[in-house]
């Protein structure tokens, strides 16, 4: 699959080598000249390719978003129609400013602004040095990190579980755009270690409230 990533932070650094590793092919971007991004490119190997956001949004079949979610706006919303995005940012107002999100969840706002784009939560409750070192696909997807997603496509969610498995972790649905207020920052399972089934009982106990 082609995957373009927009954003070359932590975790845009982390998923573009797992995934090209994993046999993607992969296109990573940031906000400045594709020329910034050559060496890391080079860095990341297995054929990652340096883009500005508006071509990777173009190369990708599916597009991860990891932009600080205060540059929400500079998305290039046209380029990601009808494509599968993965959203990975986190709302924090001390570094984003205020925004009005309209009583909407983080990831339900960026649908919002992305009407025509297959918005999947998924990878904003995990740090990149985990992401980097934890994955490990010998193990059963029980025992192995989960990774929380959310979704209003079952399509797209699937799609974005197999991927999630192929680098080495297990995918555990909150439920809906809407419901993945339950792993926005501040929440009991952002950021906890926490394995598949440990992950699937907490998700439990917080519908259960």
């Amino acid at each position: 699959m082609k995957i373009g990533i927009l954003g070359a932070g932590h975790i845009g650094r982390a998923l573009a080598r797992l995934l090209a590793e994993a046999g993607h092919e992969v296109g990573i971007s940031n906000s400045k000249d594709p020329d910034t991004l050559r060496e890391l490119a080079h860095q990341l190997g297995h054929g990652v390719k340096a883009f500005n956001r508006e071509d990777a949004a173009r190369f990708g079949e599916l597009v991860i978003e990891t932009v600080p979610f205060g540059k929400y706006a500079t998305l290039p919303a046209v380029q990601m129609e009808g494509k599968i995005v993965i959203d990975t940012a986190n709302y924090y107002p001390e570094r984003d400013g205020q925004i009005d999100l309209g009583e909407l969840s983080q990831s339900a706002f960026i649908a919002h602004h992305l009407p025509k784009a297959r918005v999947v939560k998924a990878f904003n409750t995990i740090h990149s040095a985990h992401l980097e070192s934890q994955g490990d696909t010998g193990k059963p997807l029980d025992e192995r990190r989960a990774i929380f997603i959310a979704g209003d496509d079952q399509e797209a969610k699937a799609v974005v579980t197999r991927l999630i498995e192929e680098i080495g972790f297990a995918a555990v649905d909150t439920g809906s755009l809407e419901d993945s207020k339950v792993q926005q920052p501040g929440t009991p399972i952002y950021g906890p270690d926490l394995t598949a089934k440990q992950a699937r009982e907490e998700v439990q106990k917080l519908r259960g409230r």
